[in-house]
């Protein structure tokens, strides 16, 4: 049993280095083919100056950078620009990356409120590449994707959120939103600005019983209001009746004011003034 053993382990060692060997092999048959490629590539171009400048020279502009395939590889150093620069034919593919800001809307959705209502919310989510290369790479349209991860992101906040905390928090829900969508385009190359939530719709029913809701409470309010006018109104009555009482002589001198006042109006009234004192007199009779 031993003897076995020891027979078959050189025999197991012995085909894995072949393995290797293999391997290391079809790596460098690879790399010489990719050369040979290369070459030929750069002689076609020399050979067909100048109409190869035509196909060959290349201009990007500043807010955009080009992502260089060669042979299926991005080339070291990742995307080339702004300005000019030259790519090999039959053997280069070129993708231009647009780095400005790109705004989307994201339709309408019908979200459930964590208080059992039923919401129509949309945004708008401004968004720009940062990453040229991973943005080619990592994803095949990335502003697709990120439009429907807006949407994916804007449904699971708002669901965790009440009817209210959506009407008054605007501003704090899409600051986290822009945490999260930023998070899941990071990978992707993109780098997400500002997201803005623009409308938030009810159901008629809804708005209906909000509306009631809110006249019911301004008439409320109303009518506190006008007994507290009330209120206050009795009590400087009370206190100028006091006032009136401890001096007679102001009884008579609100008289004349009266008088006065009523005289002041463009009227056909004709008063005949009667003095206190003959009230009076009369009343002692009595």
């Amino acid at each position: 049993m031993v003897s076995d053993s020891k027979e078959e382990l050189p025999i197991e060692i012995h085909h894995h280095s072949t393995t290797t060997t293999d391997a290391s092999s079809t790596a460098h048959e690879m790399d010489f083919c990719s050369l040979v490629l290369i070459g030929l590539s750069y002689i076609l171009m020399f050979v067909t100056i100048p109409f190869s400048m035509f196909f060959c020279i290349k201009i990007v502009q500043e807010y955009e950078r080009a992502v260089i395939l060669r042979l299926g590889r991005i080339l070291p150093g990742g995307a080339k620009g702004p300005g000019l620069f030259c790519i090999l034919p039959c053997v280069d593919s070129i993708i231009t990356i647009d780095l400005r800001t790109a705004t989307f809307n994201v339709p309408p959705q019908e979200v459930l409120t964590r208080d059992s209502v039923t919401v129509s919310v949309d945004a708008v989510v401004y968004s720009r590449v940062c990453n040229p290369s991973i943005s080619v790479t990592n994803v095949k349209n990335h502003q697709y994707a990120t439009q429907l991860l807006a949407q994916t992101t804007l449904r699971n906040i708002l669901g965790t959120k009440t009817l209210q905390e959506i009407l008054s928090d605007r501003e704090t829900i899409a600051q986290n939103m822009q945490v999260h969508l930023d998070e899941g385009t990071g990978p992707w190359g993109v780098k997400v600005e500002r997201i803005e939530i623009t409308d938030v719709r009810l159901p008629q029913s809804m708005q209906r019983s909000m509306a009631a809701e809110a006249e019911a409470t301004r008439e409320a309010r109303a009518k506190v209001i006008a007994a507290e006018g009330e209120q206050r109104a009795s009590r400087q009555l009370k206190e100028a009746a006091d006032v009136i009482a401890t001096s007679p002589i102001a009884l008579q001198l609100r008289y004349l004011q009266t008088l006065t006042q009523i005289s002041a109006e463009k009227n056909s009234t004709i008063i005949f003034p009667i003095p206190i004192e003959l009230l009076n007199m009369v009343r002692h009779q009595a």
